[in-house]
């Protein structure tokens, strides 16, 4: 993970190319990917926090509900991107601060949902399990903000 981390940060340096030539991806490859790190998550999450089979049987479909509620504000964080990667150049001041405000209650969504999820999670596994497995899918999160995040061109002034 530091190394895709560090990798991704030197978009910041004065001799790396410009955010803003980054080419952004068709939808359907932006779907493919969403499809393929869900299921990458699931399967580095099963491999990661070690659940006994009770606790597996209790915990699967409590992660999978979690899931479909957080696919939910993936969905709208995605569509915020597909619509700034379409139209930033062309956009107004009223229409960045519709974009930010979305963007922000998105955040603030998927944070309350991960504070309903805790107590959820702790009554099917122990809570050492339980915080093992929120580090890990907030760090998978992360990476996957990030990993979009790259694909985005800077607003321009």
């Amino acid at each position: 993970m530091i190394i895709l981390t560090a990798g991704s940060l030197a978009v910041f340096g004065q001799d790396a190319t410009p955010v803003s030539h980054v080419t952004v991806p068709a939808e359907k490859d932006i779907a493919l990917l969403r499809t393929d790190l869900r299921s990458e998550k699931k399967k580095l999450i099963a491999l990661n926090v070690p659940l006994t089979d009770v606790e597996a049987t209790r915990f699967w479909p409590v992660y999978d509900q979690y899931v479909a509620e957080m696919t939910k504000f993936n969905g709208q964080f995605y569509d915020l991107v597909r619509q700034y990667s379409e139209n930033q150049k062309t956009w107004t001041e009223a229409q960045f601060a519709s974009m930010l405000d979305s963007w922000s209650k998105v955040q603030i969504e998927q944070a309350k949902t991960r504070q309903k999820y805790v107590p959820l999670v702790e009554k099917v596994i122990p809570a050492g399990k339980a915080a093992l497995f929120f580090q890990i899918d907030r760090r998978l999160y992360a990476l996957m903000d990030l990993q979009v995040a790259s694909y985005l061109p800077l607003i321009t002034q």
